[in-house]
């Protein structure tokens, strides 16, 4: 629960406030800068200027609204965050404006260097501290402690030997490390999505997909639990959080999936993993394909077409599962006068689907850059709302303002964890952890691929930490997935499997924040919730290892070869999940179920896997041919003989 606390200091709702619209600058920021305002009035900054500066506005605007004590509500602003806020700014204006002359004298070590670098770390990590807890906080201070300490460290994983002022230096203020890619990536592109994600939620956007999702699928067996699955992936690729997700969907599919008939415990889960799936469903795949294509420097288009076919058998799992389980259990669709009509739904807000029509067409047809179709994208949206309103509430002036408020707090964890990221590659660049950490992995694990991707799967769940979609990503893609890289896995497959394996912290004990939270809404045990989420999510723990191996299932090889592992990957899911469910048309015992699961994992295998793999499918196939033939063929009907009871005497 939320503590109400008064902590000394000004007493000061206007200073609370002050810190709200202070944020402002973030989003306005973001759009002063993708359409090149400082060029048109003549001003040509460095971008670490800019960085710099977004950042300091972070800081100020964090220090004066959240409290130092983690859930507690601020009534004051004490002394120690007016200061904090003030040097935090005053620091960042500093670089702002001096960068030029410190970028040329940055060998030289000067004092006033080492302590505005000194100054930007602690306070990252202080503001990191308030926003994400203290994992991460402990994370980054051990990389700093290896910076400086690593030449001590004997064997593979000794670093250099660098001295604390160059240390302080680079961190603070170089482009490889606090100022570098994750920063520009977020207060560029990431600010830009969430910034088109809140004006979405806010305008009404979340509800009509929620009402779009029942009207489609509220009549069918299990409708409350397609509902959520459905609503979660249209909703989650753009929220940037799989936790946030939950929340704003799980609010209202969780009771529906509990009105009909769905246990606590698997509302909880179905709603955790979809709404984790949400972030990894292109084209956004919550903002980590375009830092995904940054990193790897591949055409955002390469990311999104390779995402295609691991999505959508995710999906299709959940979607099976949730309906065998209906049919197993008897449960009914959602009651009629709970399903809005389609085309009453579609009527009050179909301009909410040309956002992404406008955003698409900007992206693949247009070429535009990511964050300038966003804006597009957005500025569709609100022209839409405006033009015909939310059920025939158009926004006010302030509902506008709102909307970049509301951005402005929301993206204040994701700059610190950017900022945070940044200083944990600054360490992995002037150290050489970077490449000694790639050749540990690689030498644990033999030379044998299949063991470290195992490995990596494991770190990678781990250290993804309940972090929104891009500071996971930031974090496995600079550590894992290099390691992976150096075994010969082409770089795209490399990083969609840490980034797969990644959001799998999620619904995975014993982090699974986001099966965690739908456990709080369903009012159900935490740790049950995320072992079901995890047989509901149970392709994601399969088909990165896939793919890894197999092209095919990235859209990338022959046409035929890919046709044909798709469709047998998509009939496997079903026969899987009909084991897993230990359901087909009637229950199944275990060695009906184990027949299932071994024939929809055998034509789940890619045809160019290996070289028999082909063989593994007819294999599947035609045990599957005879499951379907034996649970699925009519049954004759038996009339009841002339001495059985028909009805009451």
């Amino acid at each position: 629960m939320t503590e109400t606390i008064n902590e000394s200091g000004p007493a000061s709702w206007p200073v609370r406030v002050l810190g709200r619209y202070v944020g402002i600058l973030l989003p306005l920021g973001t759009v002063i800068w993708a359409v090149s305002l400082f060029r048109v009035v003549g001003i040509n900054p460095f971008p670490e200027q800019f960085f710099c500066a977004m950042l300091g506005v972070a800081f100020f605007s964090l220090f004066l609204t959240q409290p130092a004590k983690p859930h507690t509500q601020r009534l004051s602003v004490p002394w120690y965050d007016w200061c904090l806020a003030i040097i935090s700014l005053s620091a960042c204006a500093f670089v702002a404006v001096e960068f030029p002359r410190m970028v040329e004298e940055i060998f030289e070590r000067k004092t006033d260097a080492i302590v505005i670098g000194l100054v930007l770390i602690l306070i990252t990590l202080e503001g990191l501290r308030r926003t994400t807890g203290w994992v991460l906080v402990i994370v980054t201070v051990c990389f700093i402690a290896f910076g400086l300490m690593g030449h001590l460290i004997p064997g593979e994983l000794q670093g250099r030997n660098v001295d604390l002022a160059r240390m302080i230096i680079f961190l603070g203020m170089d482009s490889n490390a606090l100022l570098g890619l994750p920063m520009v990536v977020i207060t560029s592109v990431v600010i830009s999505f969430i910034f088109f994600g809140t004006a979405l939620n806010r305008s009404g956007g979340s509800v009509f997909f929620t009402d779009l999702s029942m009207a489609l699928m509220g009549r069918y067996r299990g409708g409350a639990a397609k509902i959520a699955v459905t609503a979660s992936s249209l909703f989650g690729s753009i929220s940037g959080s799989a936790v946030s997700n939950v929340v704003s969907t799980g609010v209202i599919t969780i009771p529906l999936m509990r009105k009909a008939g769905y246990s606590a415990r698997t509302a909880g889960a179905i709603e955790a993993v979809a709404s984790t799936g949400g972030q990894l469903m292109p084209p956004i795949m919550g903002a980590a394909a375009f830092l995904m294509a940054e990193l790897i420097q591949q055409p955002y288009s390469n990311i999104i077409w390779a995402a295609i076919v691991p999505s959508l058998l995710y999906y299709t799992a959940i979607f099976f599962q949730a309906d065998i389980q209906a049919a197993r259990d008897g449960l009914k669709p959602v009651e009629k006068h709970l399903i809005p009509k389609f085309s009453t739904v579609f009527k009050s807000g179909w301009f909410y689907l040309l956002p992404f029509i406008v955003l698409i067409y900007a992206l693949f047809w247009l070429n535009e850059t990511p964050e300038m179709s966003a804006l597009y994208g957005t500025l569709t949206l609100i022209l839409g709302w405006i033009a015909l309103g939310d059920r025939g509430r158009r926004p006010k002036p302030r509902d506008l303002v709102e909307l970049f408020v509301e951005t402005g707090q929301a993206v204040l964890g994701i700059v610190m964890i950017g900022a945070a990221a940044g200083i944990i590659i600054g360490v992995l660049n002037i150290s050489s952890l970077g490449f000694a950490l790639t050749l540990v992995l690689v030498k644990f694990a033999g030379g044998n691929l299949i063991l470290l991707l195992i490995l990596a799967a494991l770190v990678c769940i781990v250290l993804g930490m309940g972090l929104p979609t891009v500071g996971v990503y930031i974090l496995l893609a600079t550590l894992v997935a290099p390691a992976i890289v150096e075994l010969g896995v082409p770089i795209l497959s490399a990083h969609l499997f840490v980034l797969y394996f990644g959001m799998m912290s999620m619904i995975t004990p014993p982090v699974a924040i986001a099966a965690f939270t739908a456990a709080s809404l369903a009012r159900a045990e935490p740790i049950p919730t995320a072992l079901e989420a995890v047989k509901f999510g149970w392709t994601a723990f399969i088909v990165p290892f896939l793919f890894i191996f197999s092209p095919a299932l990235l859209l990338q090889g022959d046409v035929f070869i890919v046709l044909g592992s798709v469709v047998t990957a998509v009939l496997g899911v079903w026969l899987a999940s009909q084991g897993i469910m230990a359901h087909a048309r009637t229950r199944l015992n275990t060695v009906n179920r184990l027949a299932y699961l071994i024939s929809g994992l055998a034509l789940l295998i890619p045809f160019d896997l290996f070289s028999q793999a082909v063989m593994a499918n007819v294999g599947g196939g035609v045990l599957a041919l005879i499951l379907l033939i034996k649970d699925y063929r009519p049954r004759p009907h038996i009339a009841p003989s002339s001495n059985e009871t028909t009805g009451p005497s």
